[in-house]
């Protein structure tokens, strides 16, 4: 099988029910008492692969990322070689924050001394986030789609909110009420302290 791009589908792609409609598997997500949504629902209709996918914000290298292009000042903090930042509007999670390399890398190609120096960062945000109290979790996430530098979600799940609880956090972050400008500036500031105070520069 030929497709309109005159690719032919991998095998996984060639056995997908292309254009129909998939029924709700029994006990699937919807179901679970951590997805955020109830009532009615039914699955897309899965549309036609697109081969070869669009490039991602930043794929022909550094001087075509915007992440590149961003000042050290957007962020909450850098250091020589990464740097920590946050969502340009009030989240309605305490933290929502990206860490990325300095350098334009994506996981794959990220040289052995960063990828050795990642998982002590992700540890340094985590205890960062924890630091402001009342997080029981933070998670980490990692998926690319959108842009070819590397960039690394932490997402702090609120203590006690058991609904809140796994793979559904970033869904309930899009429907529950966003934190006052203030307050979300605060945690900011207290996340880019903590984090200088173990090197680095603070920004906010």
């Amino acid at each position: 099988m030929i497709d309109e791009h005159g690719t032919t589908p991998s095998p996984y792609v060639a056995r997908l029910p292309i254009g129909e409609r998939i029924p709700m598997p029994e006990g699937g997500i919807p179901f679970w008492e951590v997805f955020p949504y109830e009532g009615d629902l039914q699955i897309r209709v899965l549309e036609e692969p697109e081969v070869p996918e669009p490039p991602r914000d930043g794929e022909h290298g550094p001087d075509t990322c915007s992440q590149c292009a961003r000042a050290d000042g957007e962020f909450l903090w850098t250091d020589e070689h990464w740097r920590l930042g946050a969502l340009a509007e009030p989240t309605a999670l305490p933290a929502m924050l990206l860490l990325q390399p300095r350098a334009h890398h994506d996981l794959l190609d990220l040289p052995g001394d960063l990828a050795a120096q990642l998982g002590p960062m992700l540890q340094r945000v985590e205890r960062a986030v924890l630091s402001l109290g009342g997080i029981a979790r933070v998670h980490v996430n990692r998926w690319g789609d959108g842009g070819a530098h590397l960039h690394v979600w932490l997402i702090a799940r609120p203590e006690g909110m058991m609904q809140l609880r796994g793979t559904c956090l970033p869904l309930w972050e899009d429907v529950l009420p966003k934190l006052p400008e203030g307050e979300w500036r605060e945690y900011g500031r207290r996340i880019a302290a903590a984090m200088a105070a173990g090197g680095g520069t603070a920004h906010v």
